[in-house]
């Protein structure tokens, strides 16, 4: 049997024009019922879902013996089912949900985007330019949406679409969640929001919320063949409990009975419908004209924003359950309402074959459940279905039933029409009240104006008396001040002048006294020369040149007296010269603290990078092991990150670099912390990188990691030095200025997760540089990483098995090198196993955390694949994880790479026959 076709997905960017099937004149009617002339309409594929439920406790007894007759592939979107042991048939779908899948998943893949605004675009390439088609339209944006649940009785329909969750929140079903993000999205004050919940039982149309309503009729506009139900009642809902009560009471009037299939069966198709009215924003650039009384178009305004309103509506089907008689045991008035139940089926099926066919007919009219949901196939609404199925072989023909009915529906295109229109008359009302309110403001304003210009010319008044008085205060002010500094000095000066003279006096007094007795000496010396005797003679001619050095110091003294004399006539000059330079510095001083304070005021947007994600990207995935998202605001995380960075950036434009890193070094630990903050932001940006490093500040950033004791300066600074640490010039750079003995001696200090995710992840980016192998395990890298792990915080560990990985990856790769290019590298056993990692590795292989267990798997497969670390794997238990990993790994390349390992390597060949173990 030849596998069914299935839809072709929508072609990548680029890629050929998408043409709708060629359809007739009354096919394309029938897709475009109502639209007008100016309608824009937009072709939307149904999207089909198929979601599996888990075996019952019978399917558990009495199919123990036999495996699924599904097997599913969620992560290709398609399932298989099986004809017999060796012979099986594959569908794809646009989404395939396992039993394990919550609800949440569901309702986000399958409801949300008819629901919700979804940025979905695919583009058509024409040849000559390439078109961007939004094709995610949603209910909130005012296109009609159909979320509906098709399967055999029991398969979980109603679970998936009606489930209130009052016992367990996390079960709430599509009804509950799309009316939790309606609500959300929605203005009290100006939209609106009503729900009619109906059942289509043995072809009468029923009210669940009034259940003495129960033959409602379907009314079709000729026009725009809009289907509406006109006795239905409208309940309009404020909060999320009315809403709630609404659907218990319909639950409780809905028909139900207890089949061997099922012991609630529903025995009515469930139509819950919810019209959303919006007021849509303005359209812009619009004239509002309006007619003269000639006739004549008169342009108002050019301008004015046309409000516009959008009436949406979104209609929930929970179709019952197709069933075979015999199966069920249905009888009595149970076996008429199956009957209707399958021809209602029956009939939609047979417009989903015709639409799906491009039939010239569609039997619409077969059925009030196909006339109900008319809009939802082939006609403007954005439709999405979910299919649901049991796994028990049993029932294999109602399951490839299923399957069939949603590989058909997939080949339907819908036009997507837009419900809105403009709202004139509220404009004009709007237009009126804003005149009116002009007309009080203007006369409340020129008053305002008078008041205002008469206080201003009585304070005009009074400034300038005031200035004339200050003057002159400060004119007679400065007179007293100068005479009071001008006689002070003057009298210093004549004390000195004084003091001088005085000393001048004593001085010529001594030097005449010195020159007499010089005199005095000479000539007792002349008069002696004969009588006195040689010793005495010396004697006397060592006094006389001592009394001559001492009388040209005095002269010296008292040309210095003199001159300093002089100097004081200028003093007062200096002292003058002096104060002025005082006032300059002290004006110079306070521009600066100015311009500091201002420096402050700017940094201080920058104070959420104090916590570097104390709400983290908590990004399990890749986003959260990226050491870019170490410091750099959220997924997120997101629309504060946008005005962030353009501070930023306006703080990096107006200040300049060099002055944010000269502030690094400011005495005040508050404007260091700040500059910090804002050079780790810059980091981030790659543009930036190179400017940073350029001007010295990975430097900077170094001396703070190496001479702060602060921890936030300590924190911010390593995650900086993570981002540069993405560059592989930069991580050169880093390891020649001691980086890496930093980053190890922080490790050992910090006790802060935070700080420790920093240096780990800056770590953990150098243990990806091939040339640095050696010199990263000489300076203490790889025993830092290990040491880290005492912090038990996940954060943490996910940067340290990152490290982990990129260095055994590095291995490996310079392992593979045969000419040994790799400098660093030596021969041997990993470096990870001489230090002691492997026991951590081993340990945390199957750690919880999806993040640890990825980067350890990777880290262990790459260990393995040399012959010289196979005996230390093997004693350290790891043989084990390996095979785990080949078996169980969530990602198919790192499975692969376990099982070519254990298959390649005789020494693991020999363990596994050792321990009798087929593989």
């Amino acid at each position: 049997m030849a596998k069914p076709s299935v839809p072709s997905p929508p072609p990548p960017l680029g890629g050929p024009l998408l043409r709708p099937k060629s359809a007739s004149p009354s096919s394309a009617r029938r897709s475009s019922i109502g639209s007008q002339k100016n309608d824009s309409h937009i072709s939307g594929r149904v999207r089909v879902a198929v979601r599996i439920r888990p075996r019952n406790a019978e399917e558990l007894i009495v199919d123990a013996d036999f495996g699924d007759c599904v097997e599913l592939q969620p992560e290709l979107k398609r399932l298989r089912l099986r004809k017999n042991n060796w012979d099986c048939e594959t569908y794809q779908f646009d989404e395939v949900f396992a039993e394990t899948a919550s609800q949440k998943r569901v309702y986000e893949v399958v409801a949300k985007p008819v629901v919700e605004v979804c940025g979905t675009f695919e583009c058509f390439n024409t040849g000559q330019s390439v078109l961007a088609v939004t094709l995610a339209q949603s209910v909130l944006e005012g296109y009609n949406g159909t979320v509906m649940a098709y399967g055999q009785t029991g398969t979980g329909k109603t679970f998936t679409l009606g489930r209130l969750g009052e016992e367990d929140s996390a079960d709430r079903g599509i009804m509950v969640r799309a009316m939790e993000d309606i609500l959300s999205d929605i203005s009290p004050e100006n939209d609106s929001v009503t729900v009619s919940y109906l059942q289509l039982y043995m072809e009468t149309v029923q009210d669940l919320l009034a259940p003495e309503r129960d033959n409602i009729p379907i009314v079709e506009d000729p026009k725009t063949g809009d289907v509406t139900l006109p006795g239905a009642t409208l309940v309009p809902i404020i909060d999320h409990r009315s809403f709630v009560r609404l659907l218990q009471v319909g639950e409780a009037n809905r028909f139900a009975a207890n089949t061997k299939l099922n012991t609630e069966s529903s025995r009515s198709h469930a139509i819950l419908l919810v019209n959303v009215r919006k007021v849509g924003r303005a359209k812009p650039d619009r004239e509002v004209v309006v007619l003269s009384e000639n006739g004549n178009c008169v342009q108002v305004a050019k301008g004015n924003r046309v409000p516009t309103i959008r009436k949406s509506k979104l209609v929930i089907v929970d179709l019952a359950g197709s069933e075979r008689v015999y199966k069920s045991g249905s009888e009595g008035h149970t076996l008429e309402e199956a009957k209707s139940i399958n021809l209602s089926l029956t009939a939609l099926g047979k417009c989903i074959n015709a639409l799906a066919e491009n039939s010239p007919h569609v039997p619409t009219r077969d059925s009030k459940l196909t006339r109900i949901l008319r809009d939802s196939f082939g006609g403007t609404a954005r439709t999405s279905l979910i299919i649901t199925i049991g796994p028990s072989p049993q029932h294999r023909g109602e399951t490839a039933s299923t399957i069939m009915f949603g590989q058909r529906a997939m080949k339907v295109e819908n036009m997507v029409k837009l419900k809105e229109e403009f709202d004139y008359k509220g404009l004009c009302r709007r237009l009126e009240s804003e005149l009116d309110k002009l007309i009080v403001e203007n006369e409340r304003q020129a008053k305002a104006i008078f008041d205002s210009e008469e206080e201003l010319e009585k304070r005009l008044e009074e400034a300038r008396h005031c200035v004339a008085e200050a003057e002159n205060k400060l004119a007679s002010s400065l007179d007293r001040h100068m005479q009071m500094e001008k006689a002070k000095h003057q009298k210093e000066l004549m004390e000195l002048s004084q003091k001088h003279t005085q000393e001048v006096a004593v001085l010529m007094q001594t030097l005449a006294l010195e020159r007499a007795q010089k005199d005095n000496l000479e000539k007792d010396s002349s008069s002696n020369d004969s009588t006195l005797q040689p010793d005495e003679a010396l004697q006397l001619k060592q006094l006389l040149k001592k009394e001559s050095r001492l009388r040209e110091q005095a002269e010296q003294e008292l040309r210095i007296l003199k001159s300093g004399n002089s100097a004081v006539a200028s003093e007062n000059e200096i002292i003058l010269s002096l104060q002025t330079r005082l006032d300059e510095e002290t004006r110079a001083r306070e521009a600066l603290e100015k311009e500091i304070q201002a420096l402050k005021q700017q940094l201080q947007v920058n104070d959420e990078v104090d916590e570097p994600r104390k709400s983290p990207e908590k990004d399990a995935g890749s986003g959260a092991d990226s050491p870019a998202a170490l410091l750099r605001p959220q997924s997120a995380r997101s629309e504060n990150g946008g005005g962030q960075r353009a501070t930023i950036a306006r703080l990096f434009e107006q200040v300049g670099l060099q002055k944010i890193l000269s502030l690094l070094e400011s005495e005040d630990i508050d404007v260091r912390v700040h500059a910090v903050k804002v050079v780790a932001n810059l980091a981030a940006e790659e543009a930036n990188q190179e400017k940073i490093v350029e001007a010295g500040g990975l430097h900077s950033l170094l001396s703070l990691l190496r001479g702060s004791e602060d921890e936030t300066i300590r924190r911010v600074a390593a995650g900086a030095i993570a981002n540069l640490a993405m560059n592989e010039i930069n991580q050169e750079l880093i390891m020649t200025q001691g980086g890496i003995g930093l980053l190890a001696k922080t490790s050992d200090e910090a006790d802060d997760p935070q700080t420790l995710r920093m240096v780990a992840g800056a770590i953990a980016n150098l243990c990806g540089n091939d040339k640095l192998q050696m010199r990263l395990r000489e300076e203490g890298g790889i025993r830092a990483l290990l040491g880290m792990v005492r912090s038990r915080h996940p954060d943490v560990l996910a940067q340290v098995a990152r490290g982990i990985a990129n260095f055994a990856k590095c291995e490996s790769r310079a392992a593979a090198q045969v000419s040994g290019a790799f400098a660093g590298y030596r021969n041997g056993r990993s470096l990870l196993i001489d230090d002691g990692a492997l026991p951590w590795i081993v340990a945390n292989a199957n750690n919880e955390a999806s993040p640890i267990r990825r980067h350890i798997e990777l880290a262990l497969c790459h260990l393995a694949q040399h012959e010289v670390n196979a005996k230390d794997l093997v004693a350290g238990g790891a043989l084990w994880e390996l095979i785990r990993i080949s078996k169980e790994c969530s990602r198919e390349d790192i499975r692969n790479l376990a099982f070519r390992t254990l298959n390649a390597s005789p020494t693991y060949q020999a363990e596994l026959r050792r321990l009798h173990l087929a593989y």
